[in-house]
């Protein structure tokens, strides 16, 4: 699913955020990305986006090596994948069915199939009945599954999330993880960025660590990161 080959990446300021990263995570799989503030984990998920893309060596999301991709394809590429932010990035002034929906009003998916899609995305999130609720009107958790409303409400077959327990308290970010569990379980690839080791060793998968735009680490589903550059192949 998921193939980075010697990834650098190199910004206009000269900042270089990844060197020499390469790692391979599976169709179906939950993979979490570790290390410091800075490590390069958020480079990662923006190159899996295609929001960015490598100074060298090559990332591979499906069958699709993202350079062959030209700028007017990227649109059609990212509706294939799932994006939850930490701050939630939800539109303030429209309630929370109009937030779910949005990516599906970008596809062109008729009115009637949008409506039927949202509330099983709400479903999923346990927030039924939250439909015409505004942002502000939500609990800080609330608000995130909405977020993991509108990053599941298309079906994409991946789903990113950059750091999406970061402004949660214990219960609550535990929540949150189960239900990234929940999504993982029905065969959804799940790639989460997160400092927080204490809260991932509850769930045992892969683990990529990151430090200084290197890869200090990769562990098999179940194992702690402890031996540097261990296990790069899966």
């Amino acid at each position: 699913m998921i193939r980075f080959d010697s990834v650098f990446k190199r910004y206009p300021t000269g900042r270089e955020a990844l060197a020499g990263v390469s790692f391979q995570i599976e169709r179906g799989e939950m993979a979490f990305l570790t290390g410091p503030s800075g490590a390069g984990k958020s480079s990662i998920l923006k190159l899996i986006a295609l929001i960015e893309r490598p100074s060298r060596g090559s990332v591979v999301i499906g069958d699709q090596n993202t350079a062959a991709l030209k700028t007017r394809a990227i649109p059609q590429f990212r509706r294939r994948i799932g994006v939850v932010f930490q701050d939630h990035k939800l539109l303030p002034d429209r309630p929370v069915a109009d937030n779910v929906a949005l990516p599906l009003i970008i596809a062109g998916v008729p009115e009637r199939e949008i409506d039927k899609r949202v509330r099983a995305a709400l479903d999923q999130v346990n927030l039924l009945g939250k439909e015409k609720s505004l942002p502000l009107e939500l609990s800080t958790g609330e608000q995130q599954r909405v977020g993991i409303a509108r990053a599941i409400v298309a079906k994409p077959p991946l789903v990113i999330a950059d750091e999406p327990t970061g402004n949660l308290d214990p219960a609550l970010a535990l929540e949150i993880m189960r239900l990234f569990k929940r999504l993982n379980d029905v065969g959804v690839t799940i790639v989460i960025a997160t400092h927080d080791v204490h809260l991932i060793e509850q769930f045992p998968s892969r683990r990529i660590v990151l430090g200084e735009g290197r890869i200090d680490a990769i562990t098999p589903p179940g194992a702690r990161a402890s031996t540097p550059n261990a296990g790069v192949t899966p």
